[in-house]
């Protein structure tokens, strides 16, 4: 049973920085692909980042692009985000999801239906 637990969350002002974790627990990490997405009040669910099972491949969502970073880290079952130069806008709840790579198939790191596995989300606010 795969699980998922964010971490790093917390208040910050404009302009400061964030460095989320994502937590693997379960077997085969290497056969998985990790996103973020973030939920503000009121609005969906959007994509923020995601990275290939190797960290060989990564996209971000526009509004991002430039301020954060996703890398992982094999040996410790981890991804991580870090988030430079933010704003009030980015405030959200930030989730990591797991896509299982292990048969082959095409990557559609924007599209949440291909996660298969989801955490519970970690708080960021950015204070203006």
């Amino acid at each position: 049973q795969v699980q998922l637990l964010e971490s790093g969350g917390g208040l910050v002002q404009a302009g400061g920085s964030l460095r989320l974790s994502c937590l693997f627990s379960g077997r085969a990490f290497t056969m998985y692909a990790v996103g973020w997405f973030r939920q503000a009040p009121g609005n969906e669910r959007e994509f923020v980042a995601a990275i290939n099972w190797n960290g060989g491949s990564k996209e971000y969502a526009d509004s991002v692009k430039g301020r954060f970073t996703v890398s992982r880290d094999n040996a410790r079952n981890t991804v991580d985000l870090q988030m430079n130069s933010l704003k009030p806008g980015d405030t959200a709840l930030y989730y990591c999801a797991a896509d299982w790579q292990g048969d082959g198939t095409s990557w559609y790191p924007h599209k949440e239906a291909e996660y298969d596995f989801w955490g519970l989300g970690t708080q960021v606010t950015v204070s203006s």
